[in-house]
């Protein structure tokens, strides 16, 4: 299988950068196993108008939410936050 690229949202990134460093750390080891598997098996796919196509993936109380392009095997992670209030 062909490795994917990742491309990180400026507000992910954000985001990912207001987190103590060893949540920060676990959610960067996440989304770089999606460079191999981007849909894998705990990843779910979100439902609603604004999350067409969207999945996320759980680490711990965290999730990052993300978008798959197979056509130009792209990851785009445009959220990443406590589960609280990432689906806000």
């Amino acid at each position: 299988m062909a490795a994917y690229r990742i491309q990180i949202k400026h507000s992910a990134f954000k985001e990912l950068s207001r987190l103590q460093a060893k949540i920060g750390l676990r959610l960067l080891d996440a989304i770089q196993s999606l460079l191999t598997d981007p849909r894998p098996r705990q990843s779910k796919k979100l439902k609603g108008a604004q999350a067409e196509g969207a999945y996320r993936v759980r680490v711990g109380d965290y999730r990052i939410v993300y978008d798959v392009d197979d056509d130009l095997k792209l990851v785009t992670v445009y959220r990443i936050g406590h589960r609280r209030e990432v689906y806000r």
